[in-house]
């Protein structure tokens, strides 16, 4: 157990949301005096944390809050340009996130994972093949497990599997992985991060704390990935899916397969996987090497496997209407991961749009030339949709989540596919990814019920 201390410390936390309460709760246990604070006025957890004995500083600016601070803890989704922390630096304040104060008190080793698009299912996917093999695991980060809340049940035989995102990457500076995994990188989250070049600095953060005698997993087919991964002192392992050359774990004929001095050893069987779409063949590939440099045999990883047909909001299949597929990748976010989902199908009617966060909607057109019947752009940014995107198909737009699966479901032929890849954030009409993908399944539930009524 780490000898850090927060005794008597003045801690303000920043951010009520889940990590934050987290946060604070886990720092009021280790003795400190903690003030959480959010600009929004009221916090479910308000009764619970001030029985804690957390103070609470809601819908006020953050001046006032962190003026005394000995330490200040960012959650996630708060920006650390913030006038009041970026004074509090300045003046000497410590100033860290969520995740780097979990993991100076967790026992066990850590894999972290990031990317722009594929961490959850890969943080998911190693959880499950570590598990399949015995291992003590505990999955958290960004997937929706705050760190902070499994230090009290880390051992020194836990292994911590991490979602790790920009937003907490830019805030460490102890976070040290034992194997850290960078399974892709384009531009996103640029309504956050001042530029592309902050964005991609703050991901290869996860690599900063690295040593000879840890792992690094980069991904083959991104030279991106490659070029954030170059400067490492961590051994490195490369995986791949197409640029198959010089990975150690690759997909070839129907396995993945490991390579070897002595030659090429079959991890998993391609007739296995249970997820559709290239991009999540390569989820699969970095789960792989992940777990091989964790000393995972293919047996156990193939294990894993079996059932695991992918995460809600995640080319999940709604249902079938007229032959026509629905399927909810809410979790798209962006740009490029929206382009991947795209070409995973043949006629696809593609609903596109929400908040804007930065990219090309021009990327979309080679994709969807190739697989797109149409695009039912949605939210603040359908003028940007229309105009990068009319004349590669027909875009219509929508008011509503219900006014945009009706249309699409108009647009769409029998044997194709009514695909939900928002390529934007989903702040302008929903909390979050989670409620817009909820909504297009309670949406697409009416129009079959419609449907069948007809």
């Amino acid at each position: 157990m780490s000898s850090f201390s927060v005794q008597g410390v003045r801690v303000v936390v920043v951010g009520a949301a889940r990590s934050g309460v987290a946060v604070a709760e886990l720092l009021v246990q280790r003795g400190a005096r903690v003030t959480l604070t959010d600009r929004q006025p009221g916090v479910a957890d308000a009764g619970r944390l001030r029985a804690a004995g957390v103070a609470l500083e809601l819908g006020s600016t953050d001046a006032a809050a962190v003026a005394d601070a000995d330490l200040v803890v960012m959650s996630p989704g708060v920006p650390i340009e913030l006038p009041a922390i970026v004074a509090a630096a300045a003046r000497g304040v410590p100033v860290i996130g969520e995740l780097e104060l979990a993991f100076r008190w967790l026992r066990g080793r850590v894999v972290a994972i990031t990317g722009t698009k594929g961490k959850s299912t890969t943080t998911t996917l190693v959880g499950r093949m570590l598990e399949a093999a015995g291992r003590r695991v505990l999955v958290g980060g960004n997937i929706g497990v705050p760190l902070s809340s499994q230090v009290d049940a880390s051992t020194e035989a836990t292994v911590h599997v991490v979602e790790a995102s920009s937003f907490q990457l830019e805030t460490t500076d102890q976070f040290h992985p034992w194997i850290a995994a960078l399974l892709n990188f384009s531009p996103d989250h640029l309504d956050r991060h001042p530029d592309e070049p902050a964005y991609g600095r703050a991901k290869a953060r996860v690599f900063a704390n690295q040593t000879a005698s840890d792992w690094a997993v980069i991904n083959a087919d991104s030279a991106a990935a490659l070029a954030l991964a170059a400067g490492t002192r961590a051994r490195q392992l490369q995986y791949a899916v197409d640029n198959i050359a010089e990975a150690g774990v690759y997909v070839e004929r129907d396995f993945i397969w490991q390579r070897t001095s002595e030659g090429a050893t079959p991890l998993v069987p391609l007739a296995s996987i249970e997820l559709a779409g290239r991009h999540m063949l390569s989820n699969v590939a970095a789960a792989a090497a992940i777990c091989h440099v964790a000393g995972i045999d293919g047996n156990a990883m193939t294990r894993a496997l079996s059932g695991f047909t992918g995460l809600e909001h995640v080319m999940e299949l709604v249902a079938t209407v007229g032959g026509v597929r629905f399927v909810n990748d809410s979790k798209a976010t962006n740009i490029d991961a929206a382009g991947r989902s795209i070409e995973s199908f043949d006629r696809v009617v593609a609903i596109v749009g929400g908040r804007y966060k930065g990219g090309r909607f021009e990327d979309l057109r080679r994709p969807l030339s190739a697989c797109g019947q149409a695009v039912v752009a949605i939210g603040e940014a359908r003028p940007l949709i229309r105009q990068a995107l009319e004349g590669v198909v027909p875009v219509v737009e929508a008011d509503s989540m219900a006014d945009a699966v009706a249309k699409a479901g108009q647009l769409a032929r029998p044997d194709g596919v009514v695909l939900l890849a928002p390529a934007c954030s989903s702040f302008d009409m929903f909390a979050d990814y989670a409620a817009r993908g909820r909504a297009f399944k309670d949406e697409v539930g009416r129009y079959l019920r419609e449907r069948n009524r007809e």
